[in-house]
């Protein structure tokens, strides 16, 4: 029996197809040891799981929840502040790191004006009327990230993870179909979300071709699977795609002889 230990910093594209994927209260998918009990027996996985919010947030991190924040901030749910600012991806012990371009498309962060870390405050209709005007006063928001200054970031995480253990890395892309959008025609138009999605996803073939991080291409497994079985929609996968992407990260970890 073996068993291995993957760190997860994601969201719900990592969490749902390695760990758990329910849909109401029934359990619909049952994570990556549903997979190895078939492809590889006597092998286990436990999967550390963190969100994350974005690569930015991660890299400016001072490893702990500023004073100033764990004062102000309500409750952020599965962004919690102590996820938001944890380090632990770097030098958890681990078999392997999965990581996702999820957070970078579609996420702006705070930055404090003052003390230049970044976190993202979450549903802001949790926030109380003084919060919002401290939130106003001490932050401001930055723009989307391009893929080049994303895949800068990842670079940097990289490189910060193998200063500490030598482990295969994988990072999930995302499907660039997006449901109802029909556009024939692009002239006079801004970057479209699937445009977005295409241009971080050649980005993050670069940064392979740079570092040997593997993909798990979850573009093309949605587009051999059909986004109508595959996709709840633009970044929810059903049961069926948490299994076809959890047996694509099975596949490359057997790949780097991890099972």
């Amino acid at each position: 029996m073996s068993r291995l230990t993957i760190f997860a910093k994601g969201n719900l594209d990592v969490r749902d197809s390695l760990h758990l994927l329910k849909v109401g209260s029934a359990v619909a998918w049952n994570g990556i040891n549903q997979v190895l009990r078939d492809s590889a027996p006597g092998t286990t996985a436990r999967v550390r799981h963190e969100t994350w919010t974005h690569s930015g947030v991660l890299l400016a991190s001072p490893g702990a929840v500023p004073a100033d924040l764990a004062a102000h901030v309500p409750d952020l749910g599965s962004h919690s502040l102590g996820s938001q600012f944890s380090t632990a991806v770097f030098d958890a012990p681990s078999d392997a790191v999965i990581l996702s371009i999820q957070p970078d498309v579609y996420v702006r962060p705070l930055r404090h004006r003052a003390e230049n870390y970044r976190f993202f405050p979450g549903d802001l209709t949790t926030w109380s009327v003084e919060g919002l005007a401290w939130l106003r006063q001490t932050f401001e928001a930055e723009p989307l990230s391009d893929a080049d200054q994303s895949m800068t970031n990842f670079m940097a995480i990289i490189e910060g993870i193998r200063l500490s253990r030598d482990v295969p890395i994988l990072i999930y892309n995302l499907s660039s179909l997006v449901p109802g959008e029909t556009i024939h025609s692009y002239l006079g138009l801004d970057e479209t979300s699937a445009n977005r999605i295409r241009r971080f996803n050649l980005a993050l073939v670069e940064l392979s071709a740079q570092t040997g991080i593997s993909i798990v291409d979850v573009d093309r497994i949605v587009a051999h699977g059909g986004a109508h079985q595959l996709k709840f929609d633009t970044t929810h996968l059903t049961a069926a795609g948490c299994e076809a992407v959890c047996r694509e990260v099975v596949r490359i970890l057997q790949d780097y002889g991890l099972t």
